[in-house]
């Protein structure tokens, strides 16, 4: 169920992102066809205005009302930059450039004639020219700009993606969050109700197993039935502090993995090598014994079932530099690929036929949450070995 949820999940975010890009695709084709009219729309503004200079020329002796006509033409642009220069580079004539209001040591007049020449000489390179023929032989050139509503559209399309891509982060961290709120819940829930079914045939089973002992019948299997329901009852323990922030309190840490090893090596293959190696020298660390001896059994398990019951394992106890102290649980199985390394806690990732793929989730939950630290996948040689990490700060 687990699986098949988190499949959904990963439908729906590609269905999410295919559709921002699918908008943002839309957008942009729709801005770049606005942008290119625009353009277009300039382009043929500027070679009236072109038009309108070179008849002015020609014809200045023409009618008033033809003079007032392209004076009006040339009047009219108010928006477009444009330098208008003659065959040998001199400038007549601007419009629409905001000039240096500042004086220097060249002089007012002569800090703006600096800055139109740098303009002319980018406008050159930009390659936007209109020949203007002012009288045979004599030639002009009219050079222009993208206007400052073009410029701005220019840069539309890229704020649409920007908030587009925004929007689309925000809704996705809302769903992630609102998602992961629900599991957790969910996982809440079930641990605190299978706490709560287990309380009773665990109390059930003491007291028959008290029955027993008053009885002298089969004293060693009492003692293991004993053990056993004991252990029932940690694990029960260990369900009803799932959801809630558990109590710390100082302990040593090899210690409490030392007896994780000591429970689980009479519980596996008898083909497992196992070794244990302590070099902590007793390091303290604030912990919640029974939760992390649980990440460790389920480190553990998952290390025999890489190895199918065969091989070596190796738990080992290391201090950090930080004052912190590092747990690390290397198999001899089959290995993990690199692009397993983070998936591997997610919920519902198993390589088991049969499981729920909970297990590494609830070790992150339990190391990152409850006590601040880091489990991870410290390294993996695929068909030697894997080794899982855990870090604790220092107390």
């Amino acid at each position: 169920m687990i699986v098949e949820t988190y499949s959904l999940h990963r439908q729906g975010v590609v269905a999410l992102v295919a559709a921002a890009v699918a908008v943002m695709g839309f957008f942009v084709l729709f801005s770049s066809g606005l942008v290119n009219d625009l353009e277009e729309q300039e382009r043929q503004r500027m070679e009236l205005w072109a038009e309108a200079t070179r008849r002015l020329a020609a014809d200045s002796q023409g009618a008033d009302d033809g003079v007032d006509f392209m004076l009006s033409v040339i009047e009219a642009n108010r928006s477009i930059p444009v330098m208008l220069v003659d065959s040998a580079g001199t400038m007549l004539l601007h419009r629409n450039f905001d000039l240096p209001d500042r004086a220097d040591s060249l002089g007012y007049g002569e800090a703006n004639r600096a800055f139109l020449e740098e303009r002319l000489e980018d406008m050159r390179r930009g390659g936007r020219v209109i020949p203007v023929a002012v009288a045979p032989g004599e030639q002009q050139y009219l050079y222009y700009e993208d206007s400052r509503l073009l410029r701005r559209l220019n840069y539309y399309p890229y704020l649409q993606i920007l908030l587009t891509v925004t929007f689309v982060g925000m809704v996705y961290f809302a769903v992630a969050t609102t998602k992961r709120s629900e599991q957790n819940k969910v996982w809440v829930g079930l641990s605190k109700e299978t706490a709560h079914q287990l309380g009773t045939p665990i109390s059930s089973l003491m007291a028959w197993n008290e029955i027993l002992r008053d009885r002298g019948d089969m004293p060693e299997a009492v003692e293991q039935i004993d053990a056993d329901v004991r252990r029932l009852a940690d694990i029960a323990a260990r369900f009803s502090k799932i959801g809630s922030k558990p109590k710390l309190q100082p302990a040593t840490v090899g210690a409490c993995a030392g007896h994780a090893v000591d429970y689980m090596r009479g519980r596996v293959s008898r083909g497992v090598e196992w070794s244990f190696d302590d070099r902590s020298g007793g390091a303290v660390a604030l912990i919640c014994p029974p939760l992390l001896e649980w990440v460790m059994e389920c480190l553990i398990k998952n290390a025999v079932d890489a190895m199918e019951g065969r091989g070596r394992l190796s738990v080992s106890v290391v201090p950090r530099s930080d004052g912190g102290t590092s747990i690390e649980v290397t198999d001899s199985g089959h290995g993990l690929p690199r692009k397993r390394f983070r998936t591997v806690f997610r919920p519902g990732f198993t390589t088991k036929e049969r499981g729920w793929g909970l297990g590494l989730t609830l070790a992150r939950r339990i190391v990152d949450d409850y006590h601040g630290g880091r489990i991870y996948v410290k390294g993996s040689v695929p068909g030697h070995s894997t080794t899982f990490r855990i870090d604790l700060p220092r107390p």
